[in-house]
């Protein structure tokens, strides 16, 4: 009997099957980790375009509902002569000052913004009377406190701030009643009393009869509200755009 010897190129031919059996095992895991890390790509950056077109979309919005605001409660303010300007000045659109609705709407888009992304960052979701119906109702409520500023006939102005204080803290406390709504609103009230008294102060307009300085005293009680209800009103739409980013 003789025995055969397996042949060196029986050997090498085994040896070279194994080789090309993984690297195409290997190029079939790279291309399928290619493929993967693609569709993650793409689907990032689809979600970040959705996040950026529904930032974007807030803040048109708030925008929008800053600038009529601003515009309805100043025409109020001149008609009761509460803030007077200048006579070239009242020959302008709506007999107003050109620039004071876009101003508030820039305020009003930042403030809005603001609230929810506060919210996220301190770890308390805002979910005090999350409805539109409870914004609308924060929004008529603002508007009253404005018109009550302008209507009061309350001589001591004393009186008439701790009267607009309570007003503002109950709306706060009615529609809002989160740490962050607060702080936001004095923030609010504060930097934009302080621009009133510097545009004021430069004679860009004036307030009849100012008690604090150059402004009225129940300015930043107008202002801490006008806060609050524009947060309620981003963290609305943030919370629409929330639900159809997990939705989507």
């Amino acid at each position: 009997m003789q025995c055969q010897m397996p042949r060196l190129e029986d050997h090498c031919s085994c040896t070279s099957k194994h080789l090309s059996g993984a690297k195409w095992f290997v190029y079939k895991a790279e291309e399928m980790m290619s493929l993967i890390t693609s569709m993650l790509s793409q689907a990032y950056g689809s979600l970040h375009d959705v996040r950026t077109a529904n930032l974007i979309r807030r803040g048109l919005v708030l925008f929008t509902v800053g600038a009529i605001l601003a515009l309805v409660l100043n025409l109020l303010q001149i008609q009761r002569n509460v803030t007077l300007f200048p006579e070239e000045v009242m020959t302008t659109l709506f007999s107003s000052a050109w620039w004071i609705p876009p101003c508030c709407g820039t305020g009003a888009a930042v403030v809005g913004l603001l609230y929810p992304c506060l919210d996220s960052h301190l770890g308390e979701p805002h979910k005090f009377k999350r409805e539109w119906a409870s914004v609308m109702r924060c929004i008529a409520v603002f508007v009253g406190i404005n018109h009550a500023s302008v209507k009061l006939d309350i001589d001591n102005t004393v009186q008439l701030s701790l009267t607009l204080a309570a007003l503002s803290l109950g709306l706060w406390w009615t529609f809002d009643r989160s740490r962050s709504g607060f702080g936001l609103g004095i923030t609010t009230a504060f930097l934009a009393t302080v621009i009133s008294q510097v545009l004021v102060y430069n004679g860009v307009y004036q307030y009849t009869s100012p008690d604090f300085l150059y402004v009225r005293s129940w300015l930043p009680c107008i202002f801490f509200s006008g806060g609050v209800t524009v947060g309620n009103i981003g963290r609305q739409l943030a919370m629409g755009g929330v639900e159809k980013l997990h939705n989507d």
